[in-house]
């Protein structure tokens, strides 16, 4: 087992799901709630990470932020050090590649929110900020946790967009996926086979619980209605 990677997995996860969670609070609930023109396109490009191959996202990013770009240079001068092959140009990578598994749960669940709700609570002088966080976010938390699981577990067992991104470094870019790949490439098919089963049984258990603790919320707020 490569503890190694196992934890800088698990810390790029948290990193990312830490940073995407609140920004797609915002975005859903905007998508939830607004209509203007051109919010079919929006919302395709909300949902382009999910039909584009990893690597053809990574490539981009790999061009876009390297330090042949103008931009890729800039950050290079604000940050002290390249976002690629680094472990910021992961998190960059991995929010971008998690944007749909983070905004389309909770955009749904913001659009399950009965208007009329929302009407009683600005109607009682309620401020859109404490709408949000007393009314709107305990209505809609199966949503979010969903949200924070998907892109959790996705960022855990990401390959393509990583090896394009960071390469294969050791302690700074080397994530589980890629031990794992490298194992097998190693005929090392024991080590392999010990960190899929980790990661196997991480998401079959994580699923699991949420979904229970899901539906225990869910319930919990229909029976408050009653």
């Amino acid at each position: 087992m490569d503890w190694q990677a196992l934890l800088l997995s698990i810390k790029l996860s948290t990193v990312t799901v830490l940073i995407l969670i609140p920004l797609a609070i915002i975005a859903g609930r905007f998508l939830a709630y607004r209509h203007f023109p051109g919010k079919s396109w929006v919302e395709a490009l909300v949902m382009v990470p999910l039909v584009l191959p990893p690597t053809v996202i990574g490539y981009y990013l790999l061009v876009g932020l390297g330090s042949e770009s103008w931009l890729g240079r800039t950050l290079e001068q604000l940050l002290g050090h390249q976002l690629v092959f680094h472990f910021s140009g992961l998190v960059v990578a991995s929010i971008l590649v998690n944007i749909p598994f983070a905004i389309q749960p909770i955009q749904r669940a913001f659009e399950a929110v009965p208007e009329d709700v929302r009407d009683a609570a600005a109607c009682c002088g309620m401020s859109r900020l404490k709408v949000l966080f007393k009314i709107e976010l305990p209505m809609v938390w199966p949503g979010v946790l969903t949200a924070m699981v998907l892109c959790f577990s996705h960022v855990l067992g990401e390959f393509g967009v990583v090896l394009m991104m960071g390469g294969n470094i050791a302690g700074e870019t080397k994530t589980i996926a890629i031990s794992i790949y490298d194992s097998v490439q190693a005929f090392d098919f024991a080590s392999a086979g010990n960190m899929s089963l980790v990661l196997l049984l991480f998401a079959v258990t994580v699923l699991a619980l949420t979904t229970s603790l899901s539906r225990r919320v869910g319930g919990q707020h229909v029976a408050n209605r009653r």
